[in-house]
């Protein structure tokens, strides 16, 4: 089977990208699955009811949140009702939301897949996330050999380790949180395929999807500036990997990036939130 994973959508260009390419590519490239992070959607801080299912309308089966999972507090019903949206398996017991999924594709294939806040450099707090990914893998049933792990974090260190740390007991691991794409995509030795960041699906003419003048008189003057969606060079990020079903060990990774529409619009009725990159 084929799975196409997603980097960080972000805000308004982010989510017309995918609505516009990925159809043609699930299409093209006869994608069976895909799993997208859909933190940064609203404005580049955090997701909405309405968002959510545009991007499940456009093909998205699951939608991984990280450190902004409760910026908008509306999600939290469909967090709660939702097996297509999934919060951070390492936060609290009492947060809202599922610590994991299992989605049948239509091929009849049964997919797990988790995610976890990583703890060097992030402000959220959370727990072992090497803990937390241990004890969900011992949960999913040992029928489900299909298994996708996400490591939301700074540290490219600590996602690195996450990689080994499951290489054999996950068909994927990768990386997001930072949006830049790395160049270490590859199948670790025992059949895991692994990538440090996705990069995000965004405007690339920016400072991790915020305009550039904004972010760089902050960083210049340290005077207020929102840091606004930029809306240049707009691209669709992440990896497709080849899989086997009947033993979850993956043969094959690849990057992904196709150039998007230029964006002449950062903001619609859903997005009305600023607030600082990632």
């Amino acid at each position: 089977m084929r799975i196409l994973a997603l980097g960080d959508v972000v805000g308004r260009p982010g989510r017309m990208v995918i609505q516009q390419k990925l159809p043609a590519l699930v299409r093209e490239r006869k994608i069976d699955f895909v799993v997208a992070n859909g933190e940064n959607i609203a404005a580049g801080s955090g997701i909405t009811q309405n968002l959510f299912h545009k991007l499940r309308s456009f093909g998205v089966d699951v939608v991984t949140l990280g450190d902004h999972v409760f910026k908008k507090v509306d999600i939290i019903p469909t967090m709660q009702s939702s097996e297509r949206l999934l919060r951070p398996a390492n936060l609290s017991n009492a947060a809202s939301g599922r610590s994991f999924t299992i989605v049948t594709t239509n091929g009849g294939v049964q997919v797990a897949v988790f995610t976890v806040l990583g703890r060097i450099f992030m402000n959220m707090p959370s727990d072992d996330p090497f803990a937390a990914v241990d004890r969900i893998s011992n949960q999913i049933p040992a029928s489900v050999k299909v298994r996708i792990c996400e490591i939301h974090c700074e540290a490219t260190s600590e996602k690195v380790a996450m990689g080994w740390h499951m290489d054999g007991r996950a068909s994927l691991v990768f990386g997001t949180h930072t949006h830049i794409p790395t160049a270490d995509a590859r199948v670790l030795p025992n059949g895991t395929a692994y990538i440090t960041d996705l990069g995000m699906c965004g405007p690339y003419d920016s400072v991790l999807g915020r305009r550039k003048d904004r972010v760089l008189k902050f960083m210049t003057t340290h005077m207020p500036a929102p840091f606004d969606v930029a809306t240049g060079d707009v691209r669709m990020c992440g990896v497709i990997v080849d899989v086997d079903p009947e033993t979850g060990r993956s043969s094959h990774i690849e990057p992904v990036e196709i150039q998007g529409p230029p964006s002449e619009q950062a903001y619609d009725a859903d997005d009305k939130a600023t607030g600082n990159p990632d």
